[in-house]
C-alpha cells in the first residue's frame, strides 16, 4: 500500500507559527528522511507563507527536484488585485496541484465576506482547482461557497474540528461538519488528528469521531495526513494511528485514505504501481 502524506510544510525563513518546529529552516531533504524513517512514500506540501512569503517558491522547486516524491498546494496572496492572473495555468507549474489558504486571522476570514475573494472561487472552478482552508474556522461560509460552486472542490484541513479544541471541545461543531457531507466537492484532510487529544497514543478519545466522519465522508473524501511540524508524536505513529489503531478502517478503504483519495480529489497523477 503507498502512503502519501496530505499536508507537510518546509521552510527556508522566519519563526513557525504556533506549536510547529521552532527551527529556522526545515527542507525538503530533512522531510524526506523522515518519511522514508515512518514508510511514507509521498506527501502534498502546503507552503507556510505565513512564516515564510518565499515557501511557495521553495515548495515548487522541491516537486521538481523529487517529482515522484512531492506535490504541492500553493498559494499567493489573494487578496492583491495584481495577483489574480495567477490562477491561469496555475498547474503548468511543477508538481503544482492546487491552492490552499488556511485564513486563520480574523482579517483573512473578513475576506470571505466582504467581497474580497468573490473572483477566487468561480476562477478556480473554471480552472480544476481543488482548494483547501481551515475550515472548521468558518463553517457556514465554507458551505455557502462549496454550495454556490459546485464544481469546484473543496477540502476541510485538520479534519474541520475547532482549531483550538481538544478531546470533546475538538468536536463541539461536528454536527455541523458533518452535514458539508452532502456535498459532493466538500472533501476532509484528517491531518493533525493527534493534536486533538490530550491522551498518549493511539489516543482513543478520538476514535469515534473519527469514525464519524469517515462515515459521513466515506474513504475518498477522507484523506490521512500529518502537519507533521506540529505533532506531539512521532511520525510512524501518525501513519500507524490510521493503519493499526483504528478497528473500523482497514482493506480497500484504508488504501484509499492512506493516499489513493487524496490523488484523486487533487488531480495528482502518482504511479500506484
Amino acid at each position: 500500500m503507498k502512503i502519501i502524506d496530505a499536508q507537510i510544510h518546509i521552510w527556508g525563513q522566519g519563526k513557525p507559527s504556533g506549536l510547529h518546529r521552532q527551527v529556522p529552516v526545515f527542507t525538503a531533504e530533512e522531510v524526506l528522511a523522515e518519511m522514508d524513517a515512518a514508510g511514507v512514500d509521498a506527501a502534498l506540501i502546503h507552503p507556510p507563507a505565513s512564516w515564510d512569503p518565499d515557501s511557495n517558491a521553495l515548495a515548487i522547486a522541491a516537486a521538481a527536484r523529487y517529482p515522484k516524491r512531492f506535490a504541492v498546494m500553493g498559494q499567493f496572496p489573494p487578496e492583491r488585485v495584481e495577483n489574480r492572473p495567477l490562477i491561469q495555468g496555475w498547474r503548468n507549474q511543477p508538481g503544482t496541484v492546487g491552492l490552499r489558504w488556511p485564513l486563520i486571522a480574523a482579517e483573512q476570514q473578513a475576506w470571505l465576506r466582504d467581497g474580497t475573494l468573490d473572483w477566487l472561487w468561480p476562477e478556480a472552478e473554471r480552472e480544476g482547482l481543488p482548494i483547501a482552508m481551515m475550515g472548521g474556522l468558518f463553517l457556514d461560509d465554507f458551505r455557502r461557497i462549496a454550495e454556490a460552486h459546485p464544481g469546484l472542490k473543496l477540502i476541510l484541513d485538520h479534519c474541520g474540528l475547532v482549531r483550538t479544541g481538544q478531546d470533546e471541545a475538538a468536536f463541539a461543531q461536528l454536527d455541523t461538519l458533518l452535514a458539508l457531507a452532502r456535498l459532493p466537492n466538500v472533501a476532509v484532510k484528517a491531518t493533525g488528528a493527534p493534536h486533538y487529544s490530550t491522551q498518549g497514543y493511539p489516543y482513543r478519545n478520538l476514535h469515534d469521531g473519527l469514525q464519524r466522519i469517515f462515515d459521513a465522508f466515506g474513504p475518498e473524501r477522507f484523506f490521512w495526513g500529518t502537519d507533521i511540524t506540529r505533532m506531539p508524536c512521532s511520525y510512524r505513529q501518525c501513519v500507524t494511528f490510521f493503519t493499526e489503531e483504528l478497528p473500523w478502517l482497514g482493506g480497500r478503504e484504508l488504501e484509499w485514505v492512506m493516499g489513493r483519495g487524496l490523488c484523486q480529489w487533487v488531480g495528482w497523477d502518482y504511479d500506484f504501481g
